[in-house]
């Protein structure tokens, strides 16, 4: 079965740091590029980042020196970090794999919740 699992989600003061995990089964991530979308409290979901096969990496402006995305392809799984967290942070986290040669192949993980608050 192809399945996209994010993890690492949690609650997390303002300032603080947190790392999620996109991982892959039933396919490989090599082909894929890998984009992160967040969906706030009564938002509609958006762009985060985005980490191409070759590692070039893209980010939305309110995020940009914040979060980091990266790959280990030996471990089929994507990275997002994010530091300097911000209560506007808060929202389900999703990741979403897309073949690099045709993106009309993807896949969307569960999500996973990110609650940053004092």
């Amino acid at each position: 079965q192809l399945q996209l699992a994010e993890s690492g989600g949690g609650l997390v003061q303002p300032g603080g740091s947190m790392r999620l995990s996109c991982a892959a089964s039933g396919f490989t991530l090599d082909y894929y590029s890998i984009a992160w979308f967040r969906q706030g409290p009564g938002k509609e979901r958006e762009y985060v980042a985005d980490i191409g096969s070759t590692g070039v990496t893209h980010y939305r402006d309110s995020v940009k020196g914040r979060f980091t995305c990266s790959r280990d392809n030996a471990k089929n799984t994507v990275y997002l970090q994010m530091n300097s967290l911000k209560p506007e942070d808060t929202a389900v986290y999703y990741c979403k794999a897309s073949l690099r040669s045709d993106s009309r192949v993807h896949y969307w993980g569960q999500g996973t919740q990110v609650t940053v608050s004092s």
